[in-house]
């Protein structure tokens, strides 16, 4: 029964830690710190017990006598103080007055409850900042849901817009009704929505080209008022999408309270057990009588958002209206577990499998393996960097859950619909599976050099996967993940366009990611030469090889994603006039240069080129190291209580940052293989190629897994756990406030 007690006890703690909202941490009831306040208090009473023990027992006789009768005093343990401050009505410190401080351990006691007070009053705060920001955007969105009600009515009646007055005149309307034959009351409600609708625009939310221009230009982001039912569903979408948000953060306000005030209960019952005293029942009256317990505009909020969301989104249906105020709980399935699972065992068997014919058929040093690696291995490995870059993908999930990064608010996943390390998991195993059946079928013709007659059906196998991939990439059904996949192609729409679309955390991210990836652009371009060209019907790659666009190509695909990067950072420059961008994007001018000088020395050889790449990459390398590091990691601050590192740090262990950061730069350093032009007579250069390129998708893993810890900080910094939607329409008083 004890050990059942104590695991409750353990399970608050962790529940506790578990509930709150990340970004808001360091606003929580620091009950770990409280328990360790206790703890010493606990220490000291049973060295008091031990040397009341050792009393003579004339001596305890008093102090037992004395005990029994002071025990009527203990029902005044501590006396509060309500502050009330003058700015706000419910505005109010507490301050509890322990008064057995001169008891053995009342200085431990005393400690303990002002610590308690001074958190207390910090979440009591906290809240009614919180409550008066959502009082705020409520009547936001009540004016934005009464304008919506007058476009609805206008678009339904499909009356034309009356530009002559605004005044309701009862005898102008009775005329007026007479003639059209309807209500006066319809006539009313007509010149009242006129009333509303008046000096409103409609905000442009969809980036497009042109909006990108006008961006630049400074020219304003409204537009009139078109009232067709085209406009009419966006404003309806993104008015609902502004309700569902304001909602869920209602609800996060509503557990933030809930949750505080069973931590500041949970304590005291501890705190009245280790005393032996009865203080819990006169704080917990504090504690109700507080903004923090007994404010109800958190519910009023809650219950008048509901009532208008299903009102006006749900035609009055009340389960398919809570259905979408709700957050949707991404459930873990046990199928998906037993999948990731078997996927990952058949792609083991195979991996072993492939090992085990490679060496039954002794094809390494023929003739035919080195056409292979020149020819189907550049095709296959493609596959390979995809895989380990999921694997690293997941495993940043993985680590980013356990030490509570909100991964899936900093890229703005859809709630519900993000994915965890196992779904990703699942994704990587199941195309390493098809990768590796498809190279298996590809064995299984000869490799012998003597062999001339190869299948073209084999030989057009990788061309089939990759576009099985591309169509399961591209379905509209909703399988497979739809709506991440449909994510991840619009964020990839935002890289590639760059300069025409506000560049947000998730473009930068993927553009980033692009970077490591350079030899799987390279493959896509050999897909193209190796099929384009028909060299795949006798397997050569001499087209290739010879051509010159595939050079010229071979030179631009290695630059795409830094050029990316670069436009991404020069809109960033214009729309945030931030020039730590400006130096962002210096160091991908560089690494573009590095990365061309590198490729020259490759195809041309030549000191010249040797000397010029050297000192390029160098820079560029020096440049990259540094920003990972302190820009991007935002580590290696000055005066901080961490040496060498920052003020916080969600990993317990620093060695981690330490090895991260040396790690960093000796796989920085890979690009010294081909300018110091190493080589290994048991590597074919493809498979060293593949090697040096997946020792840069480890290392780009490494740098997600703290570059969004880093973003996560900053975030808990700022308390900013939300995302901000924007509204449909615009006021005239928005617009002078603006300018």
């Amino acid at each position: 029964l004890n050990k059942t007690k104590r695991n409750e006890k353990m399970r608050f703690g962790r529940q506790f830690v578990s509930k709150m909202i990340p970004e808001w941490q360091e606003a929580y009831i620091d009950y770990a710190y409280l328990k360790t306040i206790l703890q010493d208090i606990q220490a000291t009473r049973k060295i008091s017990v031990s040397n009341s023990q050792s009393k003579p027992s004339f001596a305890r006789n008093l102090t037992k006598r004395y005990t029994r009768n002071a025990s009527v005093s203990e029902n005044h343990v501590i006396v509060f103080n309500a502050v009330t401050h003058a700015d706000f009505e419910h505005d109010m410190t507490y301050e509890t007055a322990f008064l057995k401080a001169g008891e053995p351990g009342g200085d431990s006691e005393a400690a303990f409850f002002r610590t308690l007070d001074r958190e207390f009053n910090k979440v009591n705060s906290f809240y009614k900042l919180k409550v008066e920001k959502a009082r705020h955007e409520s009547l936001a969105l009540t004016r934005q849901m009464e304008a919506l009600v007058a476009f609805r009515f206008r678009v339904k009646e499909k009356k034309p817009s009356s530009t002559d007055s605004v005044s309701v005149d009862i005898n102008a309307l009775s005329s007026k009704s007479k003639e059209n034959k309807v209500t006066v009351g319809d006539l009313i409600k007509n010149e009242a929505n006129e009333s509303i609708l008046e000096g409103i625009r409609m905000n442009r939310t969809l980036e497009t080209p042109l909006s990108a221009i006008k961006t630049i230009l400074k020219v304003h982001k409204q537009e009139e008022l078109k009232f067709t039912r085209e406009n009419l569903k966006k404003v309806e979408e993104r008015l609902q999408r502004a309700f569902i948000e304001f909602y869920q953060k209602l609800g996060h306000l509503k557990n933030y309270s809930f949750l505080n005030t069973s931590a500041v209960s949970k304590i005291m019952k501890k705190y009245d057990k280790i005393s032996a005293r009865n203080a819990a029942k006169q704080y917990m009256e504090m504690v109700d009588s507080s903004y923090l317990t007994s404010s109800d505009e958190i519910h009023k909020l809650m219950v008048r958002v509901e009532s208008t969301f299903i009102q006006h989104f749900s035609n009055s249906n009340r389960r398919q209206g809570m259905n979408l105020l709700r957050p949707k709980e991404n459930k873990e399935l046990h199928r998906t577990t037993f999948s990731t699972g078997f996927f990952f065992g058949c792609a083991t068997s195979l991996i072993i499998a492939l090992a085990l014919i490679i060496h039954a058929r002794n094809i390494m040093g023929t003739p035919g393996q080195r056409t292979y690696m020149e020819t189907m291995f550049p095709l296959y490995r493609f596959f390979g960097f995809v895989v380990l870059h999921v694997v690293m993908y997941a495993a940043n999930i993985y680590f980013w859950g356990i030490y509570r990064v909100n991964y899936s608010f900093i890229f703005g996943f859809k709630q519900g619909t993000e994915l965890g390390y196992r779904h990703v998991l699942l994704l990587s195993f199941g195309l390493g599976t098809l990768s590796l059946c498809a190279v298996l079928l590809n064995l299984d013709m000869e490799m012998d050099s003597q062999t001339k007659d190869y299948r073209i059906v084999t030989e057009l196998i990788p061309l089939f996967l990759l576009a099985l991939v591309v169509a399961i990439t591209l379905c509209p059904f909703n399988i497979l993940y739809r709506s991440s996949r449909f994510f991840f192609l619009t964020v990839l729409f935002r890289c590639i366009a760059a300069p025409f679309y506000t560049v947000n955390l998730p473009d930068f991210f993927l553009a980033d990611q692009l970077t490591s990836q350079v030899q799987s652009l390279r493959s896509l371009e050999f897909y193209i030469c190796y099929y384009g060209f028909g060299d795949f019907r006798q397997r050569q790659r001499n087209t290739c090889r010879s051509n010159d666009v595939f050079t010229t190509f071979y030179f631009i695909v290695a630059v795409i994603p830094y050029w990316l990067r670069f436009l991404q950072c020069i809109r960033r420059i214009i729309e945030e006039n931030d020039l730590s961008h400006g130096y962002n994007a210096i160091k991908y001018l560089l690494t573009i240069v590095a990365a061309c000088l590198r490729t020259a020395y490759t195809l041309n050889r030549g000191t010249t080129w040797n000397i010029t790449a050297w000192i390029f990459s160098g820079v560029a390398t020096l440049y990259a190291t540094y920003w990972d590091i302190v820009i991007d990691w935002g580590l290696l601050q000055r005066g901080c209580k961490n040496s060498f590192l920052r003020e916080k740090l969600l990993v317990p262990h620093k060695t981690v940052y330490y090895a991260a950061m040396v790690l960093n730069v000796l796989l920085r350093l890979v690009w010294l293989q081909t300018v110091l032009d190493l080589k290994f007579s048991f590597l074919h250069r493809e498979t060293l190629v593949a090697l040096l390129a997946c020792l840069e998708i480890i290392r780009r893993g490494i740098w997600n897994f703290f570059r969004l810890e880093n973003e996560h900080l900053n975030n808990v910094g700022k308390f900013r756990a939300f995302k901000s939607v924007p509204l449909p329409f615009n006021y005239q008083e928005d617009r002078d406030q603006d300018n």
